[in-house]
């Protein structure tokens, strides 16, 4: 006889979701820990403004919200630049009122162009570098702004700016850094982390070529023959790993400011995620195609995912990144072994089971190096990794922040308005600020929000709290209450630069001074003045020069193109050339990723992807190609064949069918004379299979490498929803019109 049954209890489903999801609870206690210092920056700040009888108190305020961070790294960071855009800013200010005071229309014409450099190279720089040319460009407004009725006052007002953010800047440190514990150990262990679930992708993906029943979770693009795409969570894992690998990028800068066990490691850790993020690259579902449903294929792949599990198993144990020496053996022990299988494979003439061998080597002896890298066991080679400048967004934003800082001063000019100066502030601070951002011209609308609610809520301060305060602890509570929802929701994904904009503009458009003077005539229109230049920030980002997604994204394409062409027919193989070569593709693929999101549906967008990432591949092939060439052991005869066929990618961008054939005509020739019992036959052999996959990357998505593919070409024109593995036609020169026949 069973007993009675039990119902579950009900408290739990009275509880809040919050309170008992811990996910949600450690984000929720983190944000009040971060809203807590900076409520506490705000006091110290405006307390010693006060104090000094500074001209303008609340830019103190502007200056702790602008540079509040919860990475300790990163505020001081953020504020060593902040400072040193606003030393810039001040004497460019100096300069450009000292020169043309007496010329209003010109002095707005240069300051247009100004701030369109200023926003050009926010949109170069990296992280909180960006902020130097972000404060360059709005401090020269915000100095010169109480010096338009007297220019003679310039000079002062440059001092008193540099004050206040320095009152700032000194405060929100001193707090931040008394509150916030130090823990450098927290990023090496997010590397570790990070190391493990690249291992767990590469065991995810091993399985899948093994035959693992999730292949038919796989996302194909409509129309693409011969193409296997791979499962939708191999598909996530691969997106959330580049991700995450990009922003231990940004916490290993930011934490090389304070901690000198990192500071000493930084290039190291930077060339180290590189090569993780190249590792991630190289899992593309190319390979299915290569490698077919052969039996010794899916033994390679399964011995290969057993490997994964042994070295998983390996990294789970606590301490394996302070000694990685049994991980590292592993790997070696498999390298030889393939070392050996790679002889039999070209004894059979097994030229899949090759090609796939080679290409396995070379992610396990990457994974090799890499781990030797971030775990500090291996030194690597001095390598200056670039970044990637990308001139078309740049030279975009810098005319959109030119423009409409030039329509500002134009409407102060014509109209006489007194709240001009204001005007000019938020233009020249919004327009440099968003171009930090992957997307501007979307930033500039969540901005332009942000700003626009600020304006009813500093109604609501100025007519309903600040009349009713006697003293500075009540003014202190209440500046906190209305910061606290930006303050809350600034690090939010998705709505973190319209908190951001609703913090900062808050602050920056309260007049408060000691005593308090109410004046409701300027207070008017000093929210009008934010209102209309919310709408001109649109307007000029989203109206003027509006964004064009699939073009940014077909010229990253036709970049990653050219470099890929420059790689193997000008640049020299030296020391750290393809960890730059790979990293700057990586960045290229990335920033391909966010404006292709914004265009297209997932299944083309993943194949675009795909192929972005398989040109990373074989960029890789041809260093690994170029680099057997190089060494004694590959004959003269295959030498001069291999030069040969990489002269073919001279003409990749117009026929990437031609430049597959040559690769292949090349490895053909080299395995017809080859000795597989000696070292130069097997050194033609491996470079056969470099040729092979190169080839089969070309032939599976030309569409992708050439000048017309569908990326190319505007939505509305014929071939644009044309699948990248289908054959591009050729087109005349005279309105790009189809040749047929």
């Amino acid at each position: 006889m069973t007993g009675p049954v039990r119902s579950a209890p009900v408290w739990p489903r009275l509880v809040p979701a919050v309170f008992t999801d811990s996910v949600r609870w450690r984000d929720m206690g983190g944000r009040a820990a971060f809203c807590a210092r900076v409520f506490a920056s705000i006091g110290l700040a405006l307390y010693c403004a006060f104090t000094f009888q500074l001209e303008s108190p609340m830019s103190s305020v502007t200056t702790v919200m602008i540079v509040a961070n919860p990475t300790v790294g990163a505020l001081m960071s953020k504020s060593v630049w902040r400072i040193i855009g606003t030393v810039l800013g001040a004497a460019v200010s100096v300069a450009l009122m000292a020169g043309l005071a007496q010329s209003p229309v010109l002095y707005v014409m240069v300051l247009a162009v100004a701030v369109a450099f200023a926003c050009l190279v926010a949109t170069f720089l990296r992280l909180f570098r960006a902020y130097a040319a972000v404060l360059s460009g709005y401090t020269i407004v915000i100095v010169a702004a109480p010096s338009y009725a007297d220019p003679n006052g310039i000079f002062l007002s440059a001092m008193s700016r540099l004050s206040a953010v320095t009152v700032g800047i000194v405060a929100t440190a001193i707090v931040f850094m008394a509150t916030s514990p130090r823990r450098p150990q927290q990023v090496l262990t997010q590397i570790g982390q990070v190391m493990r679930d690249v291992v767990a992708h590469a065991l995810a993906f091993h399985e899948f070529h093994q035959g693992a029943p999730v292949r038919d979770q796989a996302v194909a693009e409509p129309g693409l023959s011969g193409f296997r795409a791979m499962p939708v969570p191999l598909y996530d894992s691969r997106g959330a790993l580049l991700a995450r690998i990009g922003g231990l990028g940004a916490a290993v800068e930011y934490a090389a400011t304070d901690t000198y066990e990192i500071a000493r490691r930084v290039n190291a850790l930077r060339v180290g995620l590189s090569g993780l993020a190249g590792i991630v690259a190289t899992y593309h579902p190319l390979w299915r195609g290569m490698d077919g449903d052969a039996p010794d294929l899916r033994r390679l792949h399964g011995r290969i995912a057993a490997l994964m599990t042994e070295l998983l198993d390996l990294m789970a144990r606590p301490g394996w990144v302070d000694d990685p020496a049994p991980v590292r053996a592993r790997i070696g022990a498999a390298l030889d072994r393939l070392a050996a299988d790679e002889r039999a494979a070209a004894a059979t003439d097994g030229t899949a089971l090759l090609a796939a061998m080679d290409t396995v080597r070379d992610i396990l002896a990457q994974l090799d190096t890499v781990m030797g890298i971030l775990t500090g066991d291996a030194v690597p080679r001095r390598v200056r990794l670039r970044w990637f400048l990308d001139w078309p967004s740049a030279l975009r934003n810098g005319a959109r922040g030119g423009i409409i800082t030039l329509l500002a001063g134009l409407i102060w000019y014509v109209l006489h308005w007194h709240s001009g100066p204001m005007l000019m502030l938020y233009i020249v601070a919004a327009s440099s600020l968003i171009s930090t951002t992957p997307s501007a011209s979307r930033a500039s609308v969540l901005m332009a929000a942000g700003t626009a609610l600020s304006v009813p809520a500093g109604v609501a301060c100025h007519m309903l709290a600040l009349p009713r305060i006697d003293g500075f602890p009540l003014l202190w509570l209440v500046l906190c209450a209305f910061v606290l929802p930006g303050a809350w929701i600034q690090f939010s994904p998705r709505w973190g630069i319209g908190a951001f904009g609703y913090s900062v503009f808050f602050a920056a458009q309260l007049d408060v001074s000691n005593p308090i003077r109410y004046d409701d005539i300027a207070l008017t229109n000093t929210w009008m003045a934010f209102l209309m230049a919310s709408a001109l920030l649109v307007l000029g980002f989203r109206v003027i020069l509006p964004p064009d997604d699939r073009l940014d994204a077909a010229r990253l394409a036709a970049s990653i193109t050219r470099s890929l062409r420059r790689l193997a027919l000008v640049l020299p193989d030296g020391p750290g050339t393809w960890v730059a070569w790979e990293g700057l593709q990586v960045q290229k693929t990335t920033r391909m990723v966010q404006r292709l999101a914004l265009c297209m549906p997932p299944a083309e967008r993943q194949a675009r992807i795909d192929a972005a990432l398989a040109s990373v591949s074989l960029g890789r092939l041809v260093i690994r190609a170029r680099r057997i060439a190089d060494g004694p052991a590959l004959a003269a005869r295959d030498r001069a064949a291999l030069h040969a066929a990489l002269g073919g990618f001279a003409r990749l961008r117009r026929d990437p069918d031609g430049t597959a054939r040559g690769l292949e005509g090349a490895a053909d020739a080299m395995r017809a004379g080859a000795d597989t019992g000696t070292d130069a036959g097997l050194a033609a052999w491996r470079v056969a299979a470099c040729l092979d996959q190169a080839a089969h990357i070309l032939r599976a998505v030309p569409g992708f490498f050439h000048r017309h593919g569908p990326l190319q070409l505007a939505p509305d024109m014929p071939g644009a929803r044309r699948t990248l593995a289908a054959p591009v036609p050729a087109y005349s020169v005279i309105l790009g019109r189809v040749v047929h026949g």
